[in-house]
């Protein structure tokens, strides 16, 4: 809450689903971090708000660093927290956790999306780099050919100077990708409703219609947010309008990709896939998708993971600093904010 300092140092706990992941996100030096300005309550995690020692913590909790699989906090659990004021979650989207009764009692609620964005964008780079290259295509034909294979150095489709990479969405992963595309020889066009063309051109970007992206890019990559109005935005008519031989990344959700036009346009051997998430995730076992040869299946490793997840950890503990301090938040989260967010 800006411009509020609290009257003592404020009493921090942790919600989430166990101590491995806690002491993943907020390690060592971090927990120092915290110490320095703040009163830690228990380092050991709240899995749940029903039993009396959580309640004991709550009572006395100025700060909640919640994580994934924390509690949900709504009406019932914020009566036994009175002196809340901040919740900051070291991990993306809050949605599962934090209900509207927080913003309504005018607790402040952080996010690590900003963090979390980069390991997703950087994910989505290396293939649209490997895509250009052909490299998938290219990997086939040595494996099958061996020493009688002659890579075609004549192909005008292969490379990465000045083709067409279409980004599907203005979210905090399609802008750090947009930035990190940059410096490449590459025509960027974005798709997305939500803003103006001085907008896209500021993010190095050209503005067009989903159709015309989809029509345009060899490489397109998807990073649009779950949202009621997006469920299965690309389907037939976005996938057959992709080119030959291009390359449809997906590190979004699932649920925006019908599933069954994206199997037939696979396995027609038309285009090629790289697929982070899927709808159902994981697929069911012996999915065409498992087994086609212009598919790459990752089990949901886009996002932070092993080493990356103390970024997160950093961006809550930095709120909580900012929180001891009387400074306002840098990733405060509105809830006018959450229908339009993954």
């Amino acid at each position: 809450m800006p411009g509020f300092v609290p009257e003592r140092r404020p009493r921090v706990a942790f919600a989430m689903m166990s101590d491995e992941l806690r002491s993943a996100l907020i390690d060592t030096h971090m927990m120092r971090r915290l110490a320095s300005c703040t009163e830690i309550l228990a380092a050991e995690v709240l899995t749940g708000f029903s039993d009396e020692w959580a309640r004991q913590i709550l009572a006395e909790a100025d700060v909640l660093i919640t994580g994934w699989g924390s509690p949900r906090i709504d009406r019932t659990v914020l009566d036994l927290a009175p002196r809340l004021r901040l919740i900051a979650h070291a991990a993306g989207t809050v949605k599962n956790h934090v209900s509207a009764a927080c913003w309504e009692r005018g607790i402040t609620v952080t996010t690590a999306a900003g963090a979390n964005a980069v390991p997703v964008a950087e994910y989505a780079l290396a293939f649209i780099l490997l895509a250009g290259k052909r490299t998938f295509a290219e990997i086939r034909s040595f494996r099958h050919g061996q020493t009688a294979y002659r890579a075609d150095n004549l192909n005008p489709h292969t490379g990465n100077n000045g083709i067409s990479v279409g980004i599907i969405g203005a979210s905090r992963v399609g802008r750090v990708l947009l930035e990190m595309l940059r410096p490449f020889h590459m025509r960027l066009l974005l798709a997305d409703p939500t803003i103006t063309k001085a907008e896209a051109e500021s993010l190095g970007a050209v503005l067009v219609s989903l159709e015309e992206l989809m029509a345009r890019s060899q490489v397109v990559s998807l990073h649009a947010p779950a949202l009621p109005s997006t469920a299965g935005m690309i389907g037939a008519p976005q996938l057959l309008a992709l080119r030959d031989g291009a390359t449809f990344i997906n590190t979004s959700r699932g649920m925006l990709v019908d599933h069954d036009a994206l199997r037939r346009e696979l396995y027609s051997g038309r285009i090629n896939a790289i697929l982070d998430l899927t709808e159902p995730e994981p697929l069911p076992d012996g999915d065409l998708l498992y087994s086609l040869p212009n598919v790459i299946l990752t089990p949901h490793i886009a996002g932070s993971m092993g080493n990356e997840l103390t970024q997160l950890g950093s961006c809550a503990v930095t709120e909580v600093e900012r929180f001891a301090a009387g400074l306002p938040p840098t990733e405060a989260v509105g809830a006018d904010e959450l229908a339009a967010r993954a």
